[in-house]
């Protein structure tokens, strides 16, 4: 077995594989309406077992080769909160065997110190005008609270949602949803700034005061900046953790100066990772599509980098990309 080297970033692998025969089977609520109701959930109970022993295959790889954390697809227990054909894991035929797996796993995870973590869909917004979406919203938090207690996950990460014509607003809702989530969801719970809408500026201030942590994700802060610098933003994101913090990194399709800046490329340039991170205790998820491929590589350049070797500048400061990107 690998063992985790703490000198360097604890890196953290994505969902999928792009490499290894580890995969997670899904179906969709259109086939399963067309079933009866013992056959759907037949069909659900294989799916689900299936994808809790990938799961397994899934952690022992990561400690096997000395990845330090794993996100976990939501789509684990496939369609598990929809409205039509959603179920309850106690329904399933294998429902006992399907939840010793999750907690095999979680134990694996334990002992090879393995960080588990969640990032719900985009579909899950807490600060909608709409009411009806934001109680769906809490119901699948509450889902990923459930898996979180099988595998000991310590993080269910969702972004800030939609501004919605008025963002000064759409963050006190936001606030007020926060504060009334409940606890098994709320102290695993995370916000993300994102590259469209909330920056690290304007999510930190709700963060302090409801001991939500922050996921600081430095390319979204690249592509929308505001006037804290990536070393700043590093720092206070950093102070709303109670446990390791969990960032993330990934690098532009079609580099800096390139169209869309926002769209990841399948590998990270390890000079998109700020310098003020490299000596600090920190869970880093890699997104790239290139998957276990992208982190393994990152973390051989990680670890044979020298900083002061680089001819090329550094986007530390996302205040500095305004001018290579596209106008």
């Amino acid at each position: 077995m690998a063992i985790h080297d703490f000198s360097t970033l604890r890196l953290g692998l994505c969902c999928q594989f792009a490499k290894e025969p580890i995969r997670f089977r899904t179906t969709t609520a259109t086939s399963l309406q067309r079933m009866g109701v013992p056959e759907r959930l037949q069909k659900l109970s294989d799916l689900c077992l299936s994808n809790a022993r990938a799961l397994r295959n899934a952690v022992q790889y990561c400690a096997d080769q000395a990845i330090g954390s794993f996100r976990i697809a939501s789509t684990i227990l496939p369609v598990k909160t929809h409205s039509e054909v959603g179920y309850q894991l106690e329904e399933l035929p294998a429902a006992d065997e399907i939840i010793a797996q999750f907690r095999q796993s979680g134990e694996t995870a334990k002992k090879h110190d393995v960080r588990l973590v969640f990032h719900p869909d985009q579909f899950v917004v807490l600060n909608s005008p709409r009411p009806e979406v934001v109680v769906n919203a809490v119901k699948d938090l509450t889902y990923h609270a459930e898996l979180c207690d099988w595998v000991g996950a310590d993080v269910i990460n969702i972004h800030g949602g939609g501004a919605y014509g008025d963002k000064p607003a759409a963050l006190a809702l936001l606030e007020r949803n926060l504060e009334s989530l409940p606890d098994n969801v709320r102290r695993r719970l995370t916000l993300e700034n994102d590259d469209k809408v909330y920056t690290p500026a304007d999510l930190l201030p709700i963060c302090r005061r409801t001991g939500i942590p922050l996921v600081y994700d430095v390319h979204h802060h690249r592509c929308l900046r505001d006037d804290l610098t990536t070393s700043a933003a590093t720092d206070r994101a950093r102070a709303t953790w109670n446990r390791e913090p969990l960032f993330h990194i990934s690098s532009p399709l079609a580099g800096w100066q390139g169209p869309q800046p926002h769209r990841h490329h399948d590998y990270i340039d390890v000079r998109d990772v700020p310098d003020c991170w490299r000596s600090t205790a920190l869970t880093v998820e890699v997104e790239a599509k290139a998957k276990e491929l992208a982190v393994l590589k990152l973390r051989d350049e990680l670890r044979s980098a020298n900083p002061r070797s680089r001819k090329l500048a550094r986007v530390d400061d996302p205040r500095k990309i305004v001018s290579q990107r596209p106008r």
